[in-house]
């Protein structure tokens, strides 16, 4: 009965160690630098031409409304002394709300830019992902992680497939 057990124990060991070999064997595990590759990707120096030059204009409107507000506070440092209480009320007034304006301005220039950017590069990284689903497909890879944004803890195991992925993009 003894040998029965025993034999029975060895029996689920060998089954059990072939099913946990097995399964390492189908477990294939790749990484990629995403942004590395969204980088590389052909199109991105249009990107950042446009976005330089979305940036530049809205500089320059920022710049017009400092401008502004500078030429309202030298005039009313100026002629303050001259001004009814009144009129000195209403210019200081009116140089709170142009820098209250200015910081609105500043806010949603910042969300724009970000939005825009995100409109512009959405395409790339809709691309880089497709891409990265064909190759994991045709390399046989259950997992691909993106190893910089500490996704991967431990990558030893795994395969980069960053040269795989650009040359289905056609990235040299």
């Amino acid at each position: 009965m003894m040998k029965n057990v025993v034999k029975i124990l060895a029996l689920v060991v060998l089954i059990s160690g072939a099913f946990a070999a097995n399964a390492q064997k189908n477990t294939k595990l790749g990484h990629i630098d995403f942004g590395k590759l969204i980088e590389q990707m052909p199109g991105q120096d249009t990107i950042k031409t446009t976005m330089t030059k979305y940036a530049g204009s809205l500089q320059e409107q920022y710049q017009s409304m400092q401008t502004e507000l500078q030429a309202k506070i030298d005039e009313y440092t100026k002629t303050k002394e001259t001004l009814s209480a009144i009129i000195k009320q209403t210019k200081e007034k009116e140089i709170a709300d142009l820098q209250s304006r200015m910081d609105a301005f500043q806010q949603s220039a910042q969300q724009d830019m970000s939005e825009h950017e995100n409109k512009l590069t959405a395409p790339f990284i809709e691309k880089a992902k497709k891409a990265i689903q064909e190759v994991a497909k045709e390399g046989g890879f259950t997992y691909i992680f993106n190893n910089v944004e500490g996704l991967l803890l431990y990558n030893e195991g795994g395969e980069d497939v960053m040269v795989l992925v650009k040359k289905k993009l056609g990235i040299q």
